[in-house]
Parts: C-alpha cells; sequence; structure tokens
C-alpha cells in the first residue's frame, strides 16, 4: 500500500492535505520585472527558479505589473536606449513564454508562496531603490502582495536584490534578510552596499557566501545572494536552487 509521510512528502514539493493521503502539488507565483539585468529580471536567476520550482514538484504562474519599463537599457552598452519604451508584463512575458498574469491578479488565496527573482527590474520597476536608495518606495501591488501572503503566513523568496523589497516592506516585522557579504576588496561583492540599506530599512541582515541562504522561519522569507555575487553561471544557478529547496520546505 501506498505511504508517504508528511516529512516525505514535503521534501518531494508536495503539501500534505488535511492529513490524509491526498496530496497535491503546491501552486508557486513567480514575480517577474521585465526581462534583462540592466532593466528587468535577471533571465538565468528567473530561469534558475522556474527549472527548480517544476524539478521540485510545483506548479509554477509568473506574474508582473502591467507597467511601463523605468526605462530601457541597451546591454551591449549598459547605457539607456534613447525614445525607447517597454511594458514590464510584455518583456516578463518573453521568459513565461507567453504564460504571464498581470500581478494585480495574485494573491495569497490563488498561490502557496511566491518567488521574486532578482536584476535591476525589481530595483527599477517593482521599487525604486535604484534611485532612491533606503528612501526607496515599493510599487503598491507589489508592496499588497507581500503583505498579504505574509499575513498568511505563506512562505516568500526573494534573491540577488530582491531581498530590497522585504527589507522595505517587512522591515517593520523584523524580516532576516541576506544580500550577500560585505565588500571584502575582491572586486566579488559589487552591490554590498545594499546591506546598510536593508539595515536603514529595519530588516536584520546577515552575511551569506553564494552558496548559502538565509531563512528566516518566524517571517517564513528565505533569501539568497545569486547574482549580488560576481560568480559563475552554474554557482548562481546553484545559489536560486538552494533558495527554491528551502522555500518548498517552508510550504
Amino acid at each position: 500500500m501506498f505511504n508517504l509521510t508528511k516529512t516525505a512528502a514535503r521534501n518531494i514539493g508536495f503539501r500534505w492535505l488535511s492529513g490524509s493521503a491526498s496530496l497535491q502539488a503546491p501552486t508557486v507565483a513567480v514575480v517577474l520585472s521585465g526581462s534583462g539585468v540592466y532593466d528587468g529580471s535577471e533571465i538565468h536567476e528567473a530561469s534558475a527558479a522556474l527549472v527548480s520550482l517544476t524539478r521540485g514538484g510545483a506548479d509554477v504562474v509568473c506574474y508582473a505589473p502591467d507597467s511601463a519599463q523605468m526605462h530601457v537599457i541597451d546591454h551591449t552598452k549598459g547605457a539607456p536606449a534613447e525614445r525607447e519604451t517597454r511594458n514590464v508584463l510584455a518583456e516578463s512575458a518573453r521568459i513565461a513564454r507567453g504564460n504571464i498574469k498581470p500581478i494585480t491578479e495574485l494573491t495569497s488565496g490563488v498561490a502557496d508562496a511566491v518567488f521574486f527573482p532578482g536584476g535591476f527590474g525589481a530595483a527599477k520597476n517593482l521599487s525604486d531603490f535604484a534611485v532612491k536608495g533606503a528612501d526607496m518606495t515599493v510599487n503598491s501591488e507589489v508592496e499588497r502582495v507581500i503583505k498579504d501572503f505574509h499575513g498568511a503566513k505563506k512562505p516568500l523568496g526573494f534573491c540577488c536584490i530582491a531581498p530590497m523589497l522585504a527589507a522595505k516592506v517587512l522591515g517593520g516585522s523584523g524580516v532576516t534578510v541576506t544580500l550577500g557579504k560585505a565588500d571584502d576588496g575582491s572586486g566579488k561583492w559589487p552591490y554590498a552596499g545594499s546591506i546598510e540599506a536593508a539595515k536603514a530599512l529595519g530588516a536584520n541582515t546577515v552575511e551569506k557566501a553564494v552558496d548559502e541562504v538565509a531563512v528566516d522561519e518566524a517571517n517564513k522569507v528565505v533569501t539568497s545572494p545569486a547574482f549580488m555575487y560576481d560568480g559563475k553561471f552554474h554557482e548562481i544557478h546553484d545559489s536560486v536552487a538552494k533558495a527554491i529547496s528551502a522555500l518548498l520546505g517552508m510550504i
């Protein structure tokens, strides 16, 4: 007779329903912010999240704001493209292979957890951290989603610069996040200044290497450094995969 313990079910990315032997794949929302590291979601982080989620047994639904990007970056030059505009939802659909919904439709009632990949889109389109630093504001719909899942005690995951969203919205709850490590002079942590900004917002910050994750059990928040570290593609993929594994383990 087929039998599976609650712990085993959780470890393979399923949720236990009502103490019975019924299993159902969890639904995890992924919030994207465009397509491309300098003005949207970091594609490799987003891809790593999607791969890890489905490999872990989850059903995935992607969401994004239906709004204009802050600006469009020519990724060959690292500079803004003049007189060009793009829509965050339309660009995010490139990563989601067209299967995407506006973030206005995302609530804690339709997903068991939510994950936010990094990329400058998180700091430009989901918030204005790239411009205002610790004086940042968060997109109202993104803030609503974070508060909704937190209030429902459903897991939230963030990687790379996206933990700044949690720092701003949940800083008053004493959320613990990682944004990687402080600048050690190696040049491997180019965005270490964000750590002090997160602290200024009330978040507890912990230093983690690229192959580590920070797990805040009380707030059900998982964070990992990903491309906060100037690493190789496989190192970043593994960083995101570890965050997803921890996120699924909280469902």
